[in-house]
């Protein structure tokens, strides 16, 4: 079942990696306030999440919101994942 689960957010992400997405939760490790993100596609906000530690950024509270109100956000792992499975094909339009 929650491998069923996995594959749907999984494909629904995918399908929708053009859509707009907010980034909260991201901290600038060099002024330790959290990072303005304006609205981004989908892909790249996963792309952003799942790299930004090695940015200077501390990424372990953020949250991708997109999609439709009640849509679950995605967390550092989900992007982490989601980016190691689909790489550059989420950033494709």
């Amino acid at each position: 079942m929650l491998l069923a689960l996995d594959d749907a957010i999984s494909s629904a992400v995918l399908a929708g990696r053009a859509a707009d997405a907010e980034i909260f939760g991201v901290i600038d490790l060099t002024s330790k306030i959290e990072a303005r993100i304006g609205a981004i596609s989908l892909g790249r906000a996963i792309q952003f999440v799942a790299n930004a530690s090695v940015l200077g950024y501390d990424v372990r509270g953020a949250m991708v919101l997109y999609g439709e109100p009640g849509t679950p956000s995605l967390r550092i792992w989900d992007c982490e994942h989601l980016w190691g499975q689909y790489g550059g094909a989420l950033l494709e339009p």
